[in-house]
């Protein structure tokens, strides 16, 4: 038996030695151990973590702890883009003779030119202008400062140069940029410029779809005339089904005994907030409140707490809680409950209704309909309940009438406050009383049984199962849930209601083919199978992919022509136009409309209708012509064109600013595009 065993433990120890050699980053048999390439140079795998690294040593300087799991991918992405930046844009800053000399980096740090980052540093808080004799100080004191401040500052020392070689590369087309007076006044049209116009909409939907015919051949003429439309990065799509790893009561049952233990210790421990430190999975174990501000569970019985008591445990949102009241003392600050019901106005018709339904609750109507009813704040839901609230919240003839009152119950009078006439009920007389609470938490966490009960019943559902169809099939026989993640990236890590689960993205891009069912994922308390559905290569798509999409596109192409071969033969004003056409066609007026608005009432998102509406003069209308979502005919009513100003320098700088931002974009995209970017991460995160 004790051979049995030990070759049981080998045959695992092997499977997963070869799981690893024969994984997506193994190097047996030579598979490759890049993680992309830029520019035509491949990025190791090593050189790409060394720069993560790097990255990771930096944060863990700037905040004092190492980066967590969620904010890693973060780093990576940096490391990324630094390398992008260092073989991508290198060779372009080489080819135009960018260069940063050592004189220019000396510029940069003791010069007339001091970086922006140095100058933030050593900033003079008294004075708000950068401190020179604080810098030197500090380059002179370097040798002997803290290896960690030396680290931190060639850190930066490093970075100036590739950021200087960026900005002289983009400032030569940046600046080269410039706007004309034209321009400036044409924006200033843009933005003042107002017409009125009328137009007739006919709806492509008003055209039945059975009336229109479409062939693989339209499909394909529209597909080539609006290629880059269709390009698509490569993606993957899958179906998932999740099986929840819920507290079972016996787990609940587990953690309540827990605390009815610990509630016998609380009892008679002397430091009570070491107590609740140490045995609390809460981040409050110890805190001063008010009578307003106590937990709810206890706020129901406030007028017997006295110091001493232990509450508890309560169920509360997942959680158990245990409360010792430590201290109970008098405060300089008073509390007090009331409900209201505020009819608004200062007017005698207001003071009428409010006395009217103040006799109404005096003869026996609830306090809590009439607020719903009458009230008219946002109390009113609440049945006018203002909850507890301390002296000088209120506006001073509420606060008044409140906090000197002697008793509890409804007030005899009205009260009138800049808001209107308040009907006053009050709920708790003021008190400054006020508490010092430990409070001991526990979270009802599932147990290995309840975790592994899940487990099986997903290992059940995955062993079932092998190929899309069954996995639906089955999944609708046993009443779960199939959801769908469609056209995910391989770099993604969060997939649809799952939140982070990069381990199943990793599936689909080195091990999932179409059809194939995963293993069982462990996220968080979630245990999932998926099913590959879809997959895109990046370029451009065919027609099977989108044949859908194309048909309605193509469709409203025909619709369009067929509704305007209609309008062509009518003749009239709109009205008459409109009228004739039939009872899909519909008149419509704007009488504000502006060049930059981009729409029109009723039609919807449709900026060539605003321009071509622009494009015509007073009293002059379009041909049909189909828009985004229909045909119109648009007729321009009155423009008024906004008067010339003096000066249009505003808007030209304006668009200058417009142009520089948008160029400072698309350099960038374009050094990426051009340096035909292979990213392969997924492989390996």
């Amino acid at each position: 038996m004790g051979k049995v065993i030990v070759a049981v433990v080998a045959v695992a120890i092997l499977s997963f030695v070869l799981a690893d050699l024969l994984g997506p980053s193994s190097t047996l048999f030579g598979n490759d151990t890049n993680v992309g390439e830029i520019a035509g140079q491949s990025i190791s795998l090593k050189e790409f973590q060394n720069e993560v690294q790097q990255r990771e040593n930096n944060y863990i300087l700037n905040f004092n702890r190492t980066a967590t799991e969620r904010e890693k991918p973060t780093l990576r992405q940096q490391a990324w883009d630094f390398l992008i930046t260092k073989y991508a844009f290198t060779k372009e800053y080489e080819k135009l003779g960018v260069q940063v000399h050592e004189d220019e980096m000396w510029d940069m740090m003791q010069g007339k030119n001091i970086s922006p980052g140095i100058k933030q540093s050593f900033t003079n808080p008294n004075t708000g202008e950068f401190d020179r004799q604080q810098f030197m100080q500090f380059l002179q004191q370097l040798p002997t400062l803290p290896p960690d401040a030396q680290v931190r500052w060639n850190l930066f020392k490093n970075d100036l140069k590739p950021g200087r070689e960026r900005l002289k590369y983009e400032n030569l087309m940046l600046l080269s940029s410039y706007a004309t007076n034209a321009e400036g006044e044409r924006k200033y049209g843009a933005e003042t410029d107002v017409a009125e116009v009328k137009y007739v909409y006919v709806p492509f939907y008003s055209v039945n779809d059975s009336s229109v015919q479409v062939s693989d051949n339209d499909l394909e003429a529209y597909l080539n005339g609006n290629k880059e439309k269709y390009k698509v990065e490569e993606s993957r799509s899958l179906k998932y089904v999740s099986f929840s790893v819920i507290p079972s009561a016996e787990d609940s049952a587990f953690v309540r005994q827990e605390m009815l233990d610990l509630k016998e210790e609380f009892k008679t421990v002397n430091d009570d907030s070491v107590f609740a430190s140490l045995n609390t999975d809460g981040l409050s174990p110890f805190n001063r409140y008010n009578v307003g501000t106590l937990p709810l569970q206890l706020q129901g019985n406030v007028s017997n707490i006295t110091q001493g008591d232990v509450r508890g445990p309560y169920l509360d949102a997942g959680n158990f809680k245990l409360y010792k009241v430590t201290e109970v003392f008098e405060d300089t600050v008073e509390y007090a409950r009331a409900s209201h019901i505020l009819i608004k106005g200062e007017d005698d018709e207001a003071k009428t209704e409010a006395r009217r339904i103040l006799n109404e609750i005096k003869a026996g109507a609830s306090f809590e309909e009439m607020a719903r009813q009458y009230g008219t704040d946002g109390t009113s839901s609440k049945g006018g309940d203002l909850g507890w609230f301390k002296t000088g919240t209120m506006v001073e003839e509420f606060n008044e009438a409140v906090f000197s009152a002697t008793r509890t119950g409804l007030l005899n009078n009205t009260v009138k406050t800049q808001f209107g006439y308040h009907i006053i009920r009050v709920d708790n007389l003021k008190t400054g009383t006020s508490y010092k609470i430990a409070s001991v938490e526990r979270e009802i966490l599932p147990s290995d049984d309840t975790r592994n009960q899940a487990f099986r019943k997903a290992d059940e559902f995955a062993a079932a199962v092998d190929d899309l169809s069954s996995f639906e099939e089955i999944a609708t026989q046993d009443t779960i849930t199939v959801l769908a993640a469609n056209k995910l990236g391989n770099n993604d890590r969060r997939v649809g209601a799952l939140g982070e689960a990069r381990q199943i993205v990793q599936w689909l891009f080195t091990d999932a083919s179409k059809g194939d069912v995963s293993k069982v994922y462990e996220l968080d308390d979630n245990y999932v199978v998926a099913v590959m559905t879809a997959e895109t290569n990046e370029g451009y798509q065919s027609i099977d992919k989108i044949r859908n999409e194309l048909s309605v596109k193509v469709k409203n192409e025909k619709k369009g022509q067929i509704i305007i071969d209609k309008l062509n033969g009518l003749t009239g004003t709109l009205e008459e136009i409109a009228a004739a056409y039939g009872d899909d066609a519909s008149v419509y007026n704007s009488s504000d409309l502006k060049l930059t608005s981009n729409s029109l009432p009723s039609v919807g998102f449709d900026p060539k209708a605003v321009g071509r509406a622009f494009g015509l003069s007073s009293a002059e209308k379009t041909a049909p012509f189909a828009s985004e979502n229909g045909v119109l005919i648009i007729e321009m009513i009155n423009k008024t064109e906004a008067p010339e100003i003096a000066d249009y320098a505003t808007y030209k700088t304006q668009v200058a600013q417009d142009f520089q931002n948008q160029a400072r974009y698309n350099i960038a995209e374009a050094v990426k595009e051009f340096a035909d970017i292979k990213d392969e991460r997924y492989k390996f995160y």
